[in-house]
């Protein structure tokens, strides 16, 4: 086997460690290059790889959803970071949610006991000569270095967009005489805690979110957001209504105070084994630190909140992959190059998981100097490599 080209792979994010793993176990020797914990990024708290810095969860696992439909095809395919998750996972309704670390640290274990991976903690700012072949999986966060060369070398623009991170409160901050726990349509669930609002306390938050002060931006950050990951205070800003009859909305709960459906409801997600610390769902925000802490104490039972970590946004950088990809994730005048995870174009956790997995799949077929098809588009991973090329 000594005869068959190494790879390197740059990230260590999702998408990089599944690709890696991957590999690894078609024998095939892989230097898996992370910049952390020598250079971070404005969003990641550790050095560990696969660390999730947005929300703790992988969405819906109940078929017949889209999100359930790719989980399944991943475990098919024997995802080894599928298993991870599911193996950290807390309870969290139909969805598949982790401890963060618990995920974060099984991913570190399976890279470090492969003797097939080799873990470079340096800062890559091309791929290297060393390797025939390569796979970019540096992440939404790219370095500055890695993204100008980028640029430069493929012609096109680096685009960008700012995504918002919730925050965390202590679960003995809690009021639990006003919150209560349930999932959406099941009361005797204990997976989420819910902090139900009446009209005239929807209102008195309403009024203060849409006055609170934002953090302050630079000029070039002030109009590109993710529409599936806005910040509160931009949804707020669509009308009043908007928060009551979106990420607030009250439809499946009861108020066990008066037995009547509340006027919204804010969820709070386990974030931990422990369950200690709760995720406040769909509250991404940019307001400043004491403009949350003003702002969410007004929220019925978080009167009292100690906030574990705030809110906050950050950039988020993908290429233009269908000017540059392939069908198979290679770029267009270098075969033996890959994209990957959220730098490719795909947006959400599991759709990292699953482009760097495809990733491996065809650079391992360029190993061995076959060629194999994209999946067909009627599948879940099909679906997604067509919506990036």
């Amino acid at each position: 086997m000594s005869n068959i080209p190494s790879v390197e792979i740059i990230g260590a994010g999702l998408s990089g460690c599944e690709a890696a793993i991957v590999l690894a176990r078609n024998n095939v020797k892989v230097e898996l290059v992370e910049m952390r914990p020598g250079k971070t990024t404005p969003a990641h708290k550790t050095g560990l790889p696969a660390e999730l810095v947005c929300s703790n969860s992988l969405k819906s696992a109940e078929l017949p959803s889209a999100q359930a439909l790719l989980k399944k095809e991943l475990d098919l395919l024997g995802s080894p970071l599928l298993k991870c998750a599911i193996a950290s996972a807390v309870p969290a309704g139909s969805a598949l949610a982790v401890d963060r670390n618990v995920f974060s640290r099984s991913v570190h274990d399976a890279i470090l006991s492969n003797k097939n991976i080799s873990l470079s903690c340096r800062e890559a700012l091309q791929p290297s000569k060393d390797h025939r072949f390569c796979i970019i999986a540096a992440g939404p966060l790219v370095s500055t270095g890695l993204a100008d060369w980028l640029q430069t070398s493929f012609s096109t623009g680096a685009l960008s967009f700012y995504d918002a991170i919730a925050p965390i409160v202590s679960l003995d901050s809690v009021n639990t005489d006003i919150a209560f726990y349930a999932s959406r349509r099941q009361p005797e669930s204990t997976d989420y805690l819910n902090c139900p609002f009446t009209e005239e306390e929807y209102t008195r938050f309403y009024d203060a979110l849409v006055c609170a002060d934002l953090a302050i931006a630079r000029d070039f950050e002030n109009s590109k957001y993710f529409e599936a990951c806005l910040p509160l205070e931009v949804i707020a800003g669509r009308g009043k209504l908007s928060l009551a009859f979106g990420p607030l909305k009250p439809i499946g709960f009861t108020d066990p105070r008066t037995g009547r459906m509340p006027y919204a409801v804010c969820q709070l997600r386990r974030e931990n084994n422990d369950g200690l610390g709760f995720g406040m769902v769909a509250f991404q925000t940019r307001l400043t630190i004491s403009g949350q802490q003003k702002v969410f104490r007004l929220i019925p039972g978080l009167e009292n909140a100690e906030f574990l970590r705030y809110g906050s946004c950050h950039r988020n950088t993908f290429m233009d992959s269908p000017v540059i990809l392939s069908s198979d994730l290679s770029f267009k005048t270098q075969q033996e190059l890959f994209l990957a995870g959220q730098l490719c174009g795909n947006e959400g956790y599991v759709e990292s998981i699953a482009t760097g997995h495809l990733a491996a799949l065809f650079a391992l077929a360029g190993i061995k100097g076959d060629k194999i098809s994209a999946p067909p588009v009627t599948t879940a991973c099909g679906a997604l490599l067509r919506h990036i090329t």
